[in-house]
């Protein structure tokens, strides 16, 4: 069996059990799993500028480029769901329009 066949094989397969996996996630637990997938995505950044250190061609750019922005924009999108979602838990301030009514 060629290389590609087993490395197309494996990310299909990694594919299946992730979405399986999460899609099983409690809501009470999302939180605390964003917070470990952020800090994944910040290793995955790392090893992107490692990459990025070794890479001789234009195709090898873009695909860093490419994966750069991606893991940059899952780890600033993690962060920011995170912290709407630990917003819901403060209290509620109360409006000074209304004189502290809430309606």
């Amino acid at each position: 069996m060629s290389t590609m066949v087993i490395a197309i094989t494996l990310f299909i397969l990694a594919l299946i059990i992730g979405v399986t996996v999460i899609g099983r996630v409690p809501a009470t637990l999302h939180t605390p799993l964003m917070s470990g997938a952020n800090s994944i995505h910040g290793v995955v950044l790392v090893g992107v500028i490692i990459v990025a250190a070794e890479s001789n061609s234009v195709l090898s750019y873009i695909l860093i480029f490419l994966a750069a922005l991606l893991g940059t924009i899952n780890v600033v999108g993690g962060y920011v769901v995170t912290d709407r979602m630990l917003d819901m838990f403060k209290p509620k301030k109360e409006d000074p329009k209304n004189g502290g009514d809430e309606q």
